[in-house]
């Protein structure tokens, strides 16, 4: 594990390429592998967490062949196996929870597992609700934790199932994924507020493109049709908003202007929101047909912000609250405690590492920000292996000298050429 010093940068102007979404890549190695057929995904991101779900794909009998840029994935329930060994995920909450009904869909036992953080990531709202629908599928320690047990018997039953969403979004994607292949209709009420949204939108929108319809009454019931099985396609993975939303803030910490391309301006993605937060800050947004561009203010605002639509930028925000002057509230946060590391408990010892008054709150954090960088200080962050730790508090240094990221290669979970683009910012 090695380290990176960031260097100052006023007045960044840069034209950046970010990588194609994680969520919609995951979201479409899940979908081809059930379609009969090929499909051609485009555009694909390399990363570990997508390395995991292909690998782990590529164990149950799934076939990829990688050209350029570009995956055939050769699918079918017919061609799923179990396989005889755990298979490993890292720390990928989305393969792990992804993978677990899937598998119900395979005549034999299959094992995930992950990570030590991983097997602190809580799976009993999943395991809970869905023997109902046919899938047998028990923690290994019967603590509600990986590894996870699933004892497939080649379909999912279907009927009427009732998933908490307040924990993670994941468990009700992870069930519509795999529902068009139940033996009868699947109808999903959510109990209580769904968390994240958007990622569910994100589901919907590529299960639509291949093929499979859903009802909805808002995020509280769903309807999935049996023998609505999805349709091998060529499908483009977009450009993606939570890797954007960096380069963004850097334009909005440094006074500078940022152009990201390779976005689409009315993506379903959630961090396509935090865009509104900047403006509030005083930021100004240019969208174009395949770009957003980001100047800064001479000064940002304090902003209270609810960031639950669009959690993985909670931690960047909060960043850029340090250096507008005045209260900042990110609120409604509380399941960023629940991620690669404890978010919350994260970013508040890392602002305190660099000087800055900031109150933990149950869901979110408060920070006493100042526009004058000489009230902060430089300082080593501790990025507790999170990538996204890592890539917010890189942007502060661009304001104040000093600040050194531990563990600088903890961003390849989903950005493995992170540092080599933020190096672009200093032209």
């Amino acid at each position: 594990m090695s380290d990176c010093k960031v260097r100052v940068k006023f007045g960044i102007n840069a034209d950046i390429n970010v990588p194609s979404s994680k969520s919609y890549t995951n979201r479409a190695y899940i979908i081809s592998s059930l379609a009969d057929g090929k499909s051609l995904i485009k555009n694909v991101l390399v990363s570990e967490d997508t390395l995991y779900m292909q690998k782990a794909l590529s164990s149950l009998g799934v076939s990829f062949e990688k050209i350029g840029d570009d995956v055939i994935v050769k699918g079918g329930v017919n061609c799923l196996k179990p396989f005889s060994n755990e298979i490993y995920v890292g720390n990928s909450g989305t393969c792990l929870r992804f993978l677990t009904p899937f598998c119900a869909l395979i005549n034999g036992k299959t094992v995930l597992t992950g990570s030590s953080r991983l097997k602190e990531r809580p799976m009993t709202d999943l395991l809970g609700a869905i023997p109902i629908a046919g899938i047998s599928a028990v923690s290994k320690q019967s603590n509600g934790f990986a590894p996870i047990i699933i004892d497939g018997r080649g379909t999912i039953l279907g009927g009427t199932v009732r998933l908490s969403g307040e924990i993670s979004s994941q468990c009700a994607s992870a069930l519509l994924l795999c529902a068009p292949y139940a033996s009868r209709d699947i109808e999903i009420f959510i109990k209580g507020e769904l968390t994240s949204k958007p990622y569910v939108d994100m589901t919907l929108d590529i299960m639509k493109d291949f093929g499979a319809s859903v009802e909805r009454d808002g995020y509280k019931r769903f309807f999935v049709k049996a023998g609505a099985h999805y349709q091998p396609r060529e499908y483009s993975i977009e450009g993606d908003y939570s890797s954007a939303g960096y380069f963004f803030a850097a334009a909005a910490l440094t006074g500078g202007v940022v152009k990201v391309r390779g976005l689409k301006p009315n993506s379903k993605q959630g961090d396509a929101k935090m865009l509104s937060l900047l403006e509030q800050m005083g930021c100004a947004i240019l969208k174009g047909e395949d770009f957003v561009e980001v100047r800064g203010p001479q000064a940002l605002k304090p902003v209270t912000a609810d960031m639950n639509a669009c959690p993985d930028m909670a931690m960047t925000i909060a960043v850029l609250a340090a250096f507008a002057e005045g209260k900042t509230t990110i609120k409604n946060v509380y399941n960023i405690r629940l991620k690669e590391c404890d978010r919350l408990a994260a970013t508040v010892q890392g602002l305190k590492t660099l000087g800055v008054f900031v109150e933990a709150l149950d869901d979110g954090m408060m920070i006493h920000g100042s526009c004058d960088a000489r009230a902060i200080h430089g300082g080593a962050i501790d990025t507790y292996n999170d990538h996204r730790i890592a890539m917010s508090f890189a942007l502060a240094g661009l304001r104040i000298p000093g600040v050194i990221i531990r563990n600088k290669e903890c961003v390849s979970k989903t950005f493995p050429n992170f540092w080599e683009c933020f190096e672009r910012l200093y032209g």
